[in-house]
């Protein structure tokens, strides 16, 4: 079975690719099934490696597989050798920029220009420490000319968090208290998009795309670890050909 990938709905210059990996057509089996490309979640290493030389077949080259933290530090690609990060941004032709999900937000910037992408993994608490302004700022071009396409994650029907991810939002932003709604007493429902498209439009990034699905809804074709704990991951990606 071929692996299915998502492309970005957004008006990227020509020279921009981009997409965004299922969890369909790899060889990996449950509760890994089948296209995970995560070599940290307990899958056989043989199946994540088949699925990443799978991936490759569509790609220029080899993304460099970040460690990611769920901090703010912003790798570049053709310059640093620590990838312990949770943004890449890339500035050559080939340089393929790669982040792993499985409920976080994975989210994709370009310029209108076609000169630098980045991809960045933003949990609640990279969200919150500033991973999105951090990436932006990394991308050194003015915020008003970058794209920004959110892809798949956990939806606000069902990112359920606490008191302390509200308060930590509403502290930085009083217009965060608009992305979550009451659920139980001490908790909320977390809508991940709407508080990334504020804290991008506070950085002055306001031509942002896609947000619209929800990894722990939609079983068939995402990850979700809020709802399977043992999982797979997807990768979200973006290029400059």
């Amino acid at each position: 079975m071929k692996a299915e990938a998502i492309r970005p709905d957004w008006p990227a210059p020509a020279r921009v690719r981009a997409c965004m990996t299922t969890r369909i057509g790899g060889v990996s089996r449950a509760p890994w099934s089948s296209f995970n490309l995560g070599d940290h979640v307990g899958d056989d290493s043989a199946h994540v490696a088949a699925n990443r030389a799978h991936l490759r077949e569509m790609l220029p080259a080899e993304p460099p597989w970040l460690t990611q933290v769920h901090g703010t530090r912003v790798a570049e690609l053709g310059r640093d050798k620590d990838f312990q990060a949770d943004a890449v941004v890339a500035r050559a032709a080939g340089q393929v920029c790669a982040v792993l999900t499985a409920d976080c937000l994975p989210v994709l910037f370009c310029d209108r220009g076609g000169s630098v992408v980045a991809a960045a993994h933003a949990g609640w608490r990279g969200l919150a420490a500033g991973v999105l302004e951090a990436t932006v700022s990394a991308m050194r071009v003015p915020p008003g000319e970058i794209l920004v396409w959110m892809g798949a994650a956990i939806g606000p029907q069902a990112f359920e968090v606490g008191d302390e991810v509200r308060e930590a939002f509403v502290a930085q932003h009083a217009g965060a208290a608009a992305a979550f709604a009451p659920h139980a007493p001490g908790k909320w429902l977390a809508d991940i998009y709407a508080l990334a498209r504020l804290r991008l439009g506070a950085a002055g990034v306001h031509a942002v795309h896609g947000g619209g699905r929800c990894t722990f809804g939609e079983a068939d074709t995402f990850f979700s670890y809020r709802r399977d704990g043992v999982t797979g991951r997807m990768a979200a990606l973006v290029w400059l050909e």
